[in-house]
């Protein structure tokens, strides 16, 4: 019997592991992307072709959206969608820093119904699946219950609190920052911070992970504006990302629109 979607993620995404901790202190060849999309290594690469081989290789009949990868257009006729970030925070990698992930996905009709983000250096992974909870390693996890803006402890960039995002109030919060988006949304699914949001322009491989993972620890997940998110858009961007407990999310969308 084939793997369940979650194994054939858990599985793999240790395998990535493995291969990517194996750059950690050598040479890195850093190439950078067009229009200022960020760093790019041969280590990046090294994964992506791991994931795409074992990935595409189990499930042939799944589409295929990767950040290091060509995008296909053919993806949006298929029922379901593999979504990977080989490595999530690169200029983390490229510094030496621990917080990198492997962020990866499986959308079925735009709704992510299986997911895992590792981080290999710190022995973390979050996985999920649709209606069976959350878990860190095979421990259950659940977001904090904090119900106020003020006060909380969030994970967001420093441009995300200017005030022109803020019509109705700046939240008087802590600010924490990691640079994997991924990560992000698994801690804030852990209960170590309150809420995470970023305001701008997300791309699906970065969030589609970690939106399930979150959504299952009991958080709501949106865009900036409220919004449901759906994945395997022609353009795999989300208008940014919002999420909380619901309690939080509706108190921190209310500061917001």
């Amino acid at each position: 019997m084939p793997a369940s979607d979650l194994t054939l993620l858990t599985e793999t995404a240790r395998e990535a592991g493995e291969l990517a901790r194996s750059f950690v202190g050598g040479e890195l060849d850093i190439q950078h992307k067009e229009d200022n999309a960020g760093p790019v290594t041969d280590a990046d690469l090294a994964v992506n072709r791991l994931l795409e081989d074992r990935l595409r290789n189990a499930r042939p009949d799944y589409g295929w959206l990767s950040e290091e990868s060509p995008d296909d257009s053919a993806r949006q006729a298929k029922k379901r969608v593999i979504i990977v970030d080989p490595i999530d925070g690169t200029r983390s990698f490229i510094e030496g820093g621990r917080t990198w992930s492997h962020s990866l996905a499986i959308v079925e009709e735009g709704i992510p119904v299986a997911a895992v983000v590792y981080l290999p250096m710190l022995e973390r992974l979050y996985s999920a699946s649709l209606g069976q909870g959350a878990r860190l390693n095979s421990t259950p996890i659940g977001v904090s219950r904090t119900q106020a803006p003020d006060g909380s402890n969030v994970l967001a960039t420093k441009p995300s609190l200017e005030a022109r995002f803020w019509p109705n109030g700046i939240p008087d919060l802590t600010r924490h920052h990691r640079p994997s988006l991924a990560y992000r949304l698994s801690l804030v699914a852990e209960g170590r911070f309150d809420a995470m949001f970023t305001f701008r322009p997300s791309w699906e491989w970065d969030i589609a992970a970690g939106a399930l993972i979150m959504s299952e620890a009991g958080a709501r997940v949106t865009d900036r504006r409220g919004a449901a998110l759906k994945f395997n858009n022609p353009v795999p961007q989300t208008d940014g990302v919002l999420g909380a407990n619901p309690t939080l999310h509706a108190a921190f969308l209310d500061r917001l629109v």
